[in-house]
């Protein structure tokens, strides 16, 4: 193998006196996809801030085309041909695309302090066009779905001739097609001779898109591979440890208890994708509902908890209609929404305020919270779900993504709702977080709690549910027993549309 096109040997770093790297290196080859892995809290993230500027590091040394380069801050790594496209966009969504890509930059009118706006659109355009994406540089960018915002970020950082991106889970919030088209973005890059960081807890397209991979543990380097003949059981036992698994295998539950519904759907019809929906989940069950992105999935979830309002229809709980968010709060039904960061927590607060929030009328009397009472919730909680933090008193956003989830959903736990609605509930959390996630809510519905889990990795869908109920052109076409359902493949066909049917009944 050639020389590596970025070094970075023995880098150490520390906060406080606490160490988060001890002696990492990593190195990427020119015109290379380099997949970095580790659980939440490894380290990979804090050396990608040190690559980017955002932080420096306190050992080690950097190097790039051979040249030992000092990345002081994000100016620096940009000077350095470094750019990073995180997962939340940094894009102005009342801007249009030329605007974007220019942001800060903008070319100037020959001898004036004025915009040239044409010469803008026309570097954007041919950018895009090296792309051979066809996006319109005059568009704005909150009309773009969001895989054309990834090609923008994309986009923005070739213009500053960069030659590494990191890329952060950068397939999170695209559909099936978009990740595809992505991919042969991906492939295009790298055919162009630029390198790439790839960041993703989704085995199975770090696989597919990458070719070596890197996995951190606890601030160390402990694998790095080629992805030809590599296994996720490999990968996996490198992020978790010798003697640690984490299966995502199904586990029949047996049959449910011939109990009558807790939640009723019924014709179900909103403003926009979803048509006619109907359908029911009993106490103990776990439904997952599967459908392509933007097929009315979080819209359904959303109404179930009150939080949108249907056009007709009606949703029935324990025998009576709901009548909104807080209704459906009282009544005991929780939502850990798709967004954990703009819509599940507070980030500013601590970890003991967030889990607390929906709680305080529980531990507060004439206007003063019961602190012991209180405390000693938020401890179990940290306990129970397995939450890495310093304390109760740690700010939820210095927390890594999978913590952060925990938090969300220990929150409503604490309130031992009825029923449990999980919109993507283990986006962007590594393996081990997934496996706790997965067997804290199979303990919950074995003690009675009804769940209904929305996810865009079948491999979730099947590994959680007692039956998967298919949304496809507004209505459920398809409701699955497990048990009958023998591959990814085949419920992938059915999301898909192929062979499907009206589910006219509800199952009794």
């Amino acid at each position: 193998m050639s020389s590596p096109f970025l070094q970075m040997t023995h880098i150490g770093k520390s906060f406080g006196n606490i160490p988060v790297l001890r002696r990492v290196s990593f190195d990427l080859q020119k015109a290379e996809v380099h997949a970095l892995m580790g659980g939440n809290g490894a380290g990979k993230s804090t050396l990608m801030k040190i690559l980017t500027g955002v932080y420096t590091k306190d050992t080690g040394t950097i190097s790039i085309d051979g040249q030992t380069v000092d990345i002081t801050d994000t100016a620096a790594s940009e000077r350095a041909g470094i750019a990073m496209i995180f997962q939340e966009f940094s894009l102005v969504p009342t801007l249009t695309v030329a605007q974007n890509i220019w942001l800060g930059r903008e070319p100037r009118l020959p001898g004036t302090p004025f915009i040239n706006n044409a010469a803008m659109v026309r570097q954007s355009r041919l950018i895009l066009q090296e792309l051979g994406v066809d996006i319109d540089p005059e568009a704005l960018v909150g009309s773009l779905p969001v895989g054309f915002m990834q090609i923008v970020e994309i986009a923005k950082a070739l213009s500053k001739q960069a030659r590494i991106l990191v890329m952060d889970e950068p397939t999170s919030s695209l559909s099936e097609a978009e990740t595809e088209a992505l991919f042969d973005l991906v492939r295009k890059l790298k055919s162009s001779g630029i390198s790439i960081v790839y960041i993703s807890h989704r085995m199975a397209e770090i696989l597919t898109i990458c070719d070596r991979v890197t996995v951190m543990r606890d601030g160390e380097t402990v694998m790095t591979e080629p992805c030809a003949g590599l296994s996720v059981a490999r990968i996996v036992e490198a992020m978790l440890g010798a003697g640690h698994t984490a299966s995502f295998e199904w586990q029949d539950r047996g049959d449910r208890p011939a109990v009558p519904p807790i939640l009723h759907v019924r014709n179900l019809r909103l403003a926009s994708r979803v048509q006619d929906v109907s359908f029911d989940i009993r106490p103990g069950e776990i439904v997952g509902l599967a459908g392509l992105m933007g097929s009315g999935r979080t819209e359904i979830a959303e109404t179930i908890f009150g939080r949108r309002t249907a056009v007709s229809g009606e949703v029935i709980f324990d025998g009576q209609p709901l009548r909104g968010q807080a209704d459906a709060i009282d009544r005991g039904i929780a939502l850990v929404p798709e967004d954990r960061r703009k819509m599940g927590l507070v980030l500013d607060h601590s970890v003991r305020d967030n889990v607390l929030l929906p709680n305080l009328a529980r531990f507060t009397r004439h206007f003063f919270v019961r602190d012991a009472e209180a405390l000693s919730t938020v401890t179990q909680t940290i306990r129970d779900l397995k939450i890495k933090t310093d304390g109760p008193d740690k700010l939820s956003r210095l927390l890594s993504g999978g913590n952060q989830q925990k938090i969300v959903l220990g929150k409503w736990l604490a309130r031992d709702p009825r029923l449990l609605i999980l919109d993507e509930p283990t986006i962007g959390v590594d393996i081990g977080a997934k496996s706790e996630i997965v067997a804290t809510v199979r303990a919950m519905a074995d003690r009675g709690m009804a769940v209904l889990v929305i996810s865009s990795e079948l491999e979730e869908l099947m590994a959680i549910s007692d039956r998967i109920l298919v949304l496809h052109g507004g209505r459920i076409t398809q409701d699955l027993n497990r048990r009958t359902v023998a591959s990814e493949e085949e419920l992938h066909h059915a999301i898909q549309g192929h062979g499907h049917r009206a589910v006219d009944a509800i199952p009794a």
